[in-house]
């Protein structure tokens, strides 16, 4: 059943080294990457930089609500 399982012959197994890597065993086209990596690792790390200084503001403002009920 193509994409979800394969048979193949001992001499395939042997000419990939006994390496059984699921994407190739089961018929999958390479999917090739479509994008810039450094672009997109530097626009993952800006968008993880400002959700860690939004994560600092609402820490604060939970300790700071906790310290006006006496907690």
């Amino acid at each position: 059943m193509k994409g979800f399982c394969n048979v193949d012959p001992i001499e395939r197994v042997r000419e990939f080294n006994y390496v059984l890597t699921p994407g190739r065993d089961v018929g999958l086209p390479d999917d090739e990457d479509d994008f810039d990596f450094k672009e997109r690792f530097t626009q993952l790390k800006a968008e993880f930089e400002a959700q860690l200084w939004e994560e600092a503001k609402l820490n604060a403002l939970i300790a700071k609500s906790l310290w006006r009920v006496g907690i």
